[in-house]
């Protein structure tokens, strides 16, 4: 059976008949692949679109917390069939109350696509304005990412009212062998240790508690921070166990009086060679408490990271950071070899909290 969203984007007026919307099927899931792997590379070529991930995002785990469709060639009855590959997609995640991150992607041949683009985007701000009333909020902000070089996707999004709000800078550096073991120690009454795991493999409880505690109250002071409940952080790493790598998450403590309390934390995942580099590490989240700025955490936590992708073999180190960060972290990785690489960008709009369809008249006749 095919599902249509119970409130379908509407079709502009020129594509009524054309094409149509449904929600994602399995097999949509390589020919939206295909398609962002085709865009990133206009500006990065060898690019690569994790396929396993996308299912998750689509039809897995991931998509429960997601509204979304695909939009597909209509049959000759106007309906949308299994058979007919998706030519655009968009989706909206309910983030956290007052976040919905957005993402979308068009075939570039498509008729009328700057009317479909809006058409998607007006969609966005109904199920914005959804997820807002679900989560008792008067607005939520929509947040899309896009590559700094994406001129195509920023004039469509200022077409419909996004702002571009921050750049962030992707960041690399590279990896000797000789690292695992030749870095400078943690200063005095500092140390970072990994979390303890049971006898399963999995974390103690406590740690990955403390690991939240510190990335939420690290960045209170930071642009666009907002509160995600533990439960919410537990549940995303719930829907992605292959990529949790328990191995690569670290508590950073600083000693006061006899005791060792928290002061950071640092989550790490493997990212997949490709043609021109080898696998690598990417630091997820990075952040140290503000009680405990100034004390070398953030320099011991990157180090720690350094050692553990020399050890494993790998060739890089990757991280993302503010381009405006308020605690000059981009100049900290400077000092310690990270370049950047590439710049993205984030634009916000927002959409209004409205009342449920179901509860709205049925029309007349």
């Amino acid at each position: 059976m095919l599902l249509t969203d119970h409130v379908p984007p509407r079709m502009p007026d020129a594509l009524e008949g054309r094409l149509t919307t449904r929600v994602p099927i399995e097999g949509d899931v390589p020919a939206i692949a295909a398609l962002l792997g085709a865009e990133a590379r206009q500006h990065t070529p060898d690019a690569v679109t994790d396929e396993e991930t996308l299912r998750s995002r689509m039809v897995g785990l991931k998509s429960w917390a997601r509204r979304q469709v695909v939009v597909v060639p209509a049959e000759a009855d106007g309906s949308a069939g299994r058979d007919r590959a998706p030519v655009g997609w968009i989706a909206l995640e309910d983030r956290a109350t007052g976040r919905t991150n957005v993402q979308f992607v068009l075939a570039p041949d498509l008729p009328e696509r700057d009317a479909l683009a809006a058409a998607l985007l007006d969609w966005a701000v109904e199920v914005g304005g959804s997820f807002a009333r679900a989560r008792g909020v008067e607005v939520t902000q929509l947040d899309i990412d896009i590559e700094d070089r994406d001129t195509d996707r920023a004039r469509l999004l200022a077409a419909s009212g996004y702002e571009k709000v921050r750049t962030w800078l992707h960041m690399r550096r590279p990896v000797a062998p000789e690292e695992a073991r030749s870095l400078p120690a943690p200063r005095e009454g500092t140390r970072v240790r990994p979390v303890h795991r049971h006898e399963s493999g999995l974390p103690v409880s406590q740690d990955v508690r403390t690991v939240h505690r510190m990335l939420e109250e690290s960045f209170a002071d930071h642009w666009g921070s907002y509160r995600e409940s533990f439960a919410e952080f537990a549940q995303r790493l719930i829907e992605r166990p292959e990529e949790a790598g328990w191995d690569q998450w670290w508590v950073a403590e600083i000693l006061r009086g006899d005791r060792w309390l928290p002061a950071g934390g640092l989550v790490a995942v493997p990212t997949v060679a490709t043609a021109s580099l080898g696998e690598g590490t990417y630091l997820e989240y990075l952040g140290v408490h503000r009680s405990a700025r100034g004390h070398g955490i953030a320099k011991a936590l990157l180090r720690t990271a350094i050692a553990d992708a020399a050890e494993r073999g790998r060739a890089h180190v990757d991280l993302e950071v503010d381009a405006d960060s308020p605690t000059g972290a981009d100049g900290l990785y400077a000092a310690m070899g990270w370049e950047t690489f590439e710049r993205t960008e984030t634009w916000c709009s927002s959409a209004a909290m409205h009342p449920s369809r179901l509860l709205e008249p049925p029309p007349e006749g």
